[in-house]
């Protein structure tokens, strides 16, 4: 090669970003690189072009590193291009070109810079501008987040909708054709399913009118933040964003969390053919450790079942434990029975199953029921292929009417958190007055059997730590609760809603009593004119002394019995401190003899009271009042 004869390489490059820009085409840069080396007299060698890549660090640019393999071996002396920015955006970058540059004797010609790489003067410019051109696409970067950032924080999401979800005027939205699926998964899960079981599940019943449910697409599901409301952007790269509450929920956060503590529970090391009670719920008293299970079976096919760790060689009886629980249990029973299973689903039905939301989808799903009406007269489908497609329609037409009639009848019913306090009352005035009846009526922890005992405790605990005592036995030292249950109680509790037992001395005598936290007087007035459809419920004030803790009233000899108490004014915001002496107390409690106020009985069973009509005058003394009362189950 001639020294002093420059032998051009063009490198012509483009992204699409900077064609919508600037006009930079392909064909247009060679033109005018071509006329530039035609009129400096330099030999045009070859064209290396890079078409649709960015010039950002890291880009793979095959032709621009063929360029550099035709200067190592001397057959291009002069880079030509149109722009610096077209070689390289990054300063660190063109450091490296300018020391490539230097060690291959070989120079760049910028057709719009005024660039010279063969003096001092003319590499400082190039940094100059180089930096120039990084500055713009860090600035463009940031835009580009910012802009991300704020559409995403409204729900637009860039990625393609998941299953339960649909993309709404570009934001994603819950899509109630197809919603309790990925709850029913998440259900399936919680329980204790495999990953395989529910894909297997799913294709037998063909699901969605799908047969090719994988695992991965359930592990998919269970992993995606979606579902609790939350975000992940660039989950591939160094640095993901984390985005929460961006979309509406399917799951709650605590119910999330728990699945992906479910995935070590669900692994084969735990699968067992026996139904364990406590299995890796309960921690040996000595290291902290889970317990392992396992289980003898007699000849008279009685199946026993132990606890053991083999560190501290501890071995438990299932029984044993169980029988701890049993007082416990019973209170949990009656909670999953009348809050979990019965209102909160009346009321969550309201919140999550919206009708005007229903009524919407029933609409698009029948406009789509149409179209492939439409496509199978225009011959577009077979009579097989049209009959496949109507069969998945009408399937999530009739769920979804479905839910729609569920709605209507919950917007009928009117259930509210203020029902579950009034039906606990009624319930527990039932246990009073009919005590044999009320057992005929409830199912108690002891009538469950073992499989409901294990659903129960999987569903309600996270985990036991047990603690040893003086004569070497083991009983429950602290019992944690799943947090999606336990915030759930609490907050019913904290609101007013829900009662608890609390010990408590009454004059010289200790025991226990139901105990709810405040509500506005107004709200107390209307549970008991409720209650007082079904009994004569009586209302009575009393002093509770925070020194002595001891209430200061004579039930005793009146025989009275104490049905609930609850504070009168919101002592945990007046005295969150516990300093006051005295706190003032409402009390309901009805006579043992007196029995139900209607006429049957067995209704007291059956029914809760409806609300009071508005003209009904509240008063904390009696006042009879005929209302329907409100079916609590249908009738069979």
């Amino acid at each position: 090669m001639n020294d002093n004869k420059k032998i051009a390489g063009l490198y012509i490059r483009v992204s699409t970003e900077d064609q919508a820009r600037e006009g930079f085409s392909l064909p247009e840069q060679e033109k005018r690189l071509r006329t530039m080396c035609e009129f400096k007299g330099y030999e045009v060698y070859d064209i290396y072009k890079d078409a649709g890549i960015s010039a950002k660090t890291g880009n793979k640019r095959p032709e621009f590193e063929r360029l550099l393999q035709d200067i190592k071996d001397k057959k291009v002396n002069t880079i030509v291009v149109l722009k610096l920015d077209r070689l390289t955006r990054s300063v660190s970058d063109w450091e490296k070109i300018l020391t490539f540059l230097d060690e291959n004797d070989a120079y760049l010609d910028c057709a719009n810079d005024d660039i010279n790489t063969t003096n001092a003067n003319g590499k400082m410019i190039s940094r100059i501008l180089a930096s120039v051109s990084q500055q713009e696409i860090e600035r463009t970067s940031e835009r580009t987040k910012i802009g991300l950032t704020g559409a995403i924080k409204v729900g637009h999401i860039p990625h393609q909708a998941p299953l339960g979800y649909k993309h709404e005027d570009k934001k994603l939205v819950i899509d109630y054709a197809t919603k309790d699926v990925a709850i029913r998964i998440f259900n399936m899960y919680h329980d204790g399913l495999s990953y395989k079981k529910i894909s297997n599940i799913l294709n037998e019943e063909q699901v969605l009118g799908k047969t090719n449910w994988r695992d991965s697409t359930i592990v998919h599901i269970l992993e995606n933040p979606i579902y609790k409301g939350d975000f992940i952007h660039g989950k591939r790269t160094k640095k993901p964003t984390y985005y929460e509450d961006v979309v509406e929920p399917l799951v709650t956060k605590e119910y999330w969390e728990e699945c992906q503590v479910q995935q070590k529970k669900n692994s084969r090391s735990y699968q067992r053919t026996l139904n364990y009670l406590f299995l890796q719920k309960l921690k040996c008293p000595k290291c902290g450790r889970i317990l392992g299970g396992k289980a003898t079976t007699k000849k008279n096919g009685n199946s026993y079942y132990y606890y053991y760790c083999n560190d501290c060689k501890i071995n438990i009886k299932e029984h044993s434990i169980e029988v701890e629980f049993d007082e416990f249990m019973d209170s949990i029973v009656e909670y999953d029975s009348i809050v979990n299973q019965y209102f909160l689903p009346m009321i969550k039905q309201k919140i999550e199953n919206p009708k005007d939301e229903l009524l919407k989808e029933i609409k698009n799903q029948k406009d789509k029921f149409s179209r492939i009406r439409e496509a199978y007269i225009n011959q577009v489908f077979t009579l097989d292929e049209y009959n496949i497609e109507r069969k998945k329609v009408e399937e999530v037409i009739d769920k979804l009417e479905l839910e729609l009639k569920d709605t209507e009848v919950c917007e009928q019913l009117k259930f509210t958190p203020n029902d579950i306090l009034v039906k606990r009352d009624i319930d527990f005035i039932n246990s009073i007055k009919y005590p044999e009846k009320y057992k005929n009526n409830t199912k108690f922890w002891k009538d469950y059997t073992r499989e409901e005992k294990c659903e129960l405790i999987m569903q309600y605990v996270d985990e036991v730590e047990l603690e040893e005592t003086n004569n070497g036995k083991c009983i429950p030292k602290f019992i944690k609760f799943r947090e999606s249950i336990a915030n759930t109680s609490n907050e019913l509790y904290f609101n007013g809603y829900y009662d608890r037992y609390v010990p408590s001395i009454f004059g010289n005598i200790y025991g226990e009593l139901r105990f709810s936290e405040y509500l506005p007087e107004k709200e107390v007035g209307e549970q008991i004119m409720r209650l007082r459809q079904f009994y004569d419920v009586g209302y009575y004030e009393a002093t509770y002394s925070v020194k002595n803790q001891v209430f200061f009233f004579n039930f005793i000899e009146d025989l009275k019995t104490i049905v609930r108490v609850f504070p009168l004014e919101d002592y945990r915001k007046i005295d969150p401190e516990m300093k006051m002496d005295t706190y003032n107390m409402g009390i309901l409690y009805v006579k043992k003899d007196d029995g139900t106020l209607l006429q049957e009985e067995n209704d007291v069973f059956k029914y809760i009271p409806a609300e009071c009509d508005g003209n009904v005058v509240y008063s904390k003394e009696p006042i009879y009042i005929e209302t329907k009362p409100v079916p609590y189950y249908e009738e069979e």
